[in-house]
């Protein structure tokens, strides 16, 4: 079943996703559209290191990976 809302006599458009404060939400309440967008995001930041970092260490990459891939993960 799907409202119609208005705001000041004027109708509101209807979305089926919404994005506030960096949260994804559907119309379903379903999390697979965050995770996959959160996924990418960390994907590509591996991505960057893989390209710019030469010294590959153990040390350097873990650190890397902790500061600068995990939170999008988290």
């Amino acid at each position: 079943m799907q409202y119609d809302y208005t705001l000041d006599n004027t109708l509101l458009d209807t979305v089926s996703v919404e994005k506030d404060l960096g949260i994804i939400m559907s119309n379903y309440l379903k999390v697979s559209q965050q995770c996959t967008q959160a996924y990418v995001k960390a994907n590509r930041m591996l991505g960057v290191i893989n390209r710019t970092i030469t010294n590959k260490s153990r040390f350097i990459l873990l650190n890397l990976y902790k500061s600068i891939v995990r939170p999008h993960l988290e």
